[in-house]
């Protein structure tokens, strides 16, 4: 009996062993990956083009309100008091407008920009998935969410075989 438990445990540490020994990882470097894709070049043009649209448009407020601070400064001794109380209130709603107007702009580009990135940010994270289950994997680091100390070179790299499963 006692030779029964010995040779029960001896297997029981053997099937640890194997176990340990047989757990595989892979690494990939997303932000590569995603670049390589021309999905997120189409996303990343439409965020600048939107970029571009809302600086014009401030780059156009600030114009308007630069004349405003002109024809405020050129006309100041000749106003009464009152008029010239606001004209320069009248300026100073315009740069309020026109702060508002920027931070709006710059939410809106973010909220956008992770729209318009999130279904190619899937479609990558799902071939990523894919490979890693073919693999037999247990995880997947990426490499670019920071620098791993050791990456051993039985780590699966994980780049070639998604750009492979995506056609890139």
């Amino acid at each position: 009996m006692k030779t029964l438990k010995k040779i029960t445990l001896a297997l029981g540490i053997l099937c640890i062993a194997l176990a340990v020994n047989a757990q595989k990882f892979g690494h990939i470097t997303s932000e590569e990956l995603l670049q390589a894709m021309p999905e997120y070049d189409t996303a990343q043009i439409k965020v600048q083009n939107l970029r571009s649209e809302y600086d014009l448009e401030i780059e156009r407020i600030q114009v308007e309100i630069n004349k405003k601070i002109e024809e405020f400064n050129q006309t100041e001794v000749v106003m009464s008091n009152l008029i010239r109380e606001a004209k320069a209130s009248e300026i100073q709603e315009m740069q309020v407008r026109l702060q508002n107007f920027a931070q709006t702009a710059q939410q809106d580009l973010q909220q956008q920009s992770m729209i318009m990135i999130q279904p190619v940010m899937d479609k990558a994270r799902n071939a990523i998935n894919e490979i890693a289950k073919e693999q037999g994997l247990l995880y997947v680091f990426d490499l670019s969410q920071g620098n791993p100390v050791y990456t051993s070179e039985e780590s699966v790299d994980m780049l070639p075989l998604v750009k492979a499963k995506l056609g890139l």
